[in-house]
């Protein structure tokens, strides 16, 4: 992994022994002659600076293909493109806001229909699954409320009707965790957040071992013309040299500040699947390598919520994730703005829930930054 992530799928460029991929920004590419071809024709369908990071992402999630699109976003609306009206997917309710608004305004009226259930409760995915049901379709750890789904059983059932897993892998990378060595069919990433991992680009990405999907997909990212530009590959490539090193920072530091959190009179409650009292951390060590730098709370008392945004200094109240600066978000009017009330707040993201991204800073300088902002907001 770590060796993978330094030299990517290819040690250097061929013809000049470049050690960092050249990045190709040419729309379009000479043929040497009437049906002759390099390889490469137009950027859109495929560029040698993003098959690299294709080849790269594959490598990492332990996959034969991986496809690179221009956001997360897009990477995920690819994946839907593969079902057809009339069919229906089960969703883990407390996933990205974005991912909602796409499913349930968008693609709900071209005849798709989706169940948004805890997929943590494995019963409660097998008493959701109809005998229209093509997909699973789950966050895990989700995203606010730090939950773990079984990736392996959400596997079984699914795969009993001849449907398909798709598992969002953002919040852990293929550094600590590999769902398609679980029985996941399809792995999406936002790239921007932990494999680009410096807040300066936006990724998305594709990977599976399914060779009859290959050509569906590969036409799709093609067609829709959502594939990543070569500039953005090159910096995706350039953050994914780190990611390791990165990943071990950003976990080191959230364990040392979920624990302080927990223990800070303005806090309520905090989720981050390290805790050992977690409900899911046997099934994380189980299928996961390691816990991530993601820690959400509830404040006591919902004033402290402008307070604390206003008076971080170091930290930066700013939505995303993943990058090398610790970010606090407010998921109820940021990240989860799109999901309707009652759905919100049973899955638990209510106006006191705070969303934190553990950068790599120096633990103790966080930490001191969080405790100045608490004492300002009494």
């Amino acid at each position: 992994m770590r060796t993978v992530a330094v030299h990517g799928a290819t040690l250097f460029e061929g013809k000049t022994g470049a050690i960092s991929t050249p990045i190709y920004q040419s729309a379009t590419f000479r043929h040497p002659g009437l049906y002759e071809t390099t390889g490469f024709d137009y950027s859109r369908a495929i560029n040698p600076t993003r098959s690299e990071l294709e080849k790269t992402i594959a490598i990492l999630e332990h996959g034969k293909y991986g496809l690179a699109f221009a956001t997360g976003m897009g990477a995920i609306s690819s994946v839907i493109k593969l079902f057809n009206p009339g069919d229906h997917l089960i969703v883990s309710e407390d996933l990205y806001g974005g991912t909602y608004r796409l499913f349930n305004e968008y693609y709900a009226k071209y005849g798709f229909s989706f169940s948004w259930i805890d997929t943590s409760d494995i019963s409660r995915v097998e008493a959701s699954l109809k005998p229209e049901t093509r997909a699973i379709f789950i966050e895990t750890p989700s995203n606010p409320m730090m939950k773990v789904t079984d990736i392996c059983r959400c596997a079984e059932l699914i795969h009993k009707r001849g449907g398909l897993l798709i598992t969002d892998n953002t919040f852990l990378s293929p550094y600590f965790q590999n769902p398609l060595d679980l029985g996941s069919d399809l792995v999406v990433h936002s790239g921007t957040k932990y494999l680009a991992g410096h807040n300066d680009t936006l990724a998305g990405f594709v990977v599976h071992s399914r060779d009859d999907l290959a050509e569906t997909m590969i036409n799709s990212q093609k067609s829709e013309g959502a594939s990543l530009a070569p500039f953005d590959s090159w910096l995706t490539l350039r953050g994914i040299k780190t990611l390791p090193i990165r990943m071990e920072r950003h976990e080191k530091n959230a364990r040392s500040i979920a624990a302080w959190l927990r223990k800070h009179k303005q806090v309520e409650k905090v989720f981050y699947t390290g805790f050992e009292d977690h409900p899911q951390y046997g099934l994380s060590r189980s299928q996961a390598r390691g816990f991530g730098g993601m820690v959400s709370f509830y404040l006591k008392d919902k004033a402290d919520v402008p307070r604390l945004l206003k008076n971080i200094s170091l930290i930066l109240f700013a939505e995303s994730l993943g990058g090398v600066e610790t970010l606090l978000t407010y998921p109820l009017v940021q990240t989860h703005g799109a999901i309707p009330e009652a759905m919100r707040l049973s899955a638990g993201v209510n106006d006191r829930l705070m969303r934190l991204s553990v950068g790599i800073e120096e633990t103790e300088d966080l930490i001191a930054d969080l405790d100045s902002a608490f004492r300002k907001s009494i």
